[in-house]
């Protein structure tokens, strides 16, 4: 035992006499005689929130798949941050479309560490849980929620790639007139985003000299709206604006050409979808609504992103794109700060400018 000691002693000794004299010994290696290995492949969470099941399943998958490709995306590149390899992974939950469910799979995201959220779709959802988001510092990016409140709030790490209703309703309203409007009904799904866009276009519309005959209210889970309808019908507006997704919008503007209603029907981005043109039928024939940016065939990378996006998912119905570009800015985000520490993301976010699918983006106060 003595004997093992001392010249245990007189090995530690003489490695610590070799390092004084700037001698260094080989590299250590494992049992079997083998260099370490690299650090082993780390997972970095994105959450992802939209409806994904209900009326608005169809536009909640559309963001998903678009997240879901740039994360493929991003991965088939090799990414490193630090010294790892990392690999994205998509963590998508389903609010429904709703306010309370939304705040519900907020908090699991953060309770799961995701290190940036995309979504939520609905301005009614990204609300309350852009305020879960904030007090745990994790960055969001909102693909298609337009209402002011939304980056209205004075929080640092929320951002969207997506024009505000500000911006949207102004150009709907001012656009009603245009296009001969005197006047005008108004109804809306009282969310925060169909109650808000509806809000800018009265505002807008007024000031563009037309005169409001009438304000009616409906939810984003109705499909009657005769008794609404018969009420503005009588009425006799030039133009109806709808404020609401197009669950609601390709019925009310069946149900309109059945009343007989020969008024124009104007809505805002929730109504521009492949499945409003399915849910109206020949009602949609002379139906304007507005784009939430440039049109799909004029974005600067649409033509890759379109034939990549439908090989996969199929149709395009409004907000993959933008879903895509959000996914990929806060991806780029992270590779710059070199980091997923949120605080250091959300600096870099603050900061960023990049080309997207659909346009340049860059993110301001």
């Amino acid at each position: 035992m003595r004997a093992a000691l001392f010249a245990s002693l007189t090995s530690t000794l003489l490695a610590l006499l070799l390092s004084a004299c700037g001698q260094e010994s080989a590299p250590s290696k494992s049992a079997k005689g083998e260099a370490p290995k690299p650090p082993s492949e780390i997972i970095v969470k994105i959450g992802q929130v939209s409806p994904l099941t209900g009326p608005q399943a169809h536009l909640g998958k559309d963001n998903d798949n678009g997240a879901r490709l740039a994360i493929e995306e991003a991965n088939a590149k090799g990414p490193t941050i630090g010294d790892s390899k990392v690999r994205f992974e998509l963590v998508s939950e389903d609010d429904q479309a709703d306010p309370k469910t939304g705040t519900i799979v907020a908090q699991k995201l953060v309770d799961s560490k995701v290190a940036g959220v995309i979504g939520h779709l609905n301005s009614g959802t990204t609300i309350p849980a852009s305020r879960i988001y904030h007090d745990a510092g994790i960055p969001q990016i909102s693909p298609s929620a337009t209402a002011v409140a939304v980056t209205g709030q004075g929080y640092k790490n929320i951002f969207r790639t997506m024009a505000n209703d500000a911006q949207q309703g102004k150009v709907l309203g001012e656009y009603a007139v245009k296009i001969g409007a005197k006047k005008v009904a108004i109804i809306d799904d009282r969310t925060a985003y169909g109650q808000g866009l509806a809000d800018e276009f009265e505002k807008a519309a007024k000031a563009a000299g037309a005169a409001i005959v009438g304000r009616e209210f409906t939810s984003d889970k109705s499909t009657d709206f005769r008794a609404i309808l018969t009420s503005v019908k009588g009425k006799q507006p030039d133009l109806v604006f709808y404020g609401g997704m197009d669950a609601q919008a390709g019925p009310m503007a069946a149900q309109m050409k059945s009343l007989g209603i020969q008024s124009k029907f104007l809505g805002g981005d929730g109504a521009q979808s492949a499945e409003f043109i399915k849910l109206a039928g020949a009602a949609a024939e002379g139906v304007i609504a507005s784009s939430p940016g440039l049109p799909l065939e004029k974005m600067p990378g649409s033509k890759e992103f379109r034939e990549k996006f439908s090989a996969k998912y199929g149709q395009i119905q409004i907000y993959a794109p933008y879903a895509y570009d959000a996914t990929m800015t806060l991806i780029e985000a992270m590779m710059k700060a070199n980091s997923v520490e949120p605080a250091k993301v959300v600096a870099e976010l603050s900061k960023i400018s990049r080309q997207g699918v659909s346009g340049p983006i860059a993110l301001d106060e």
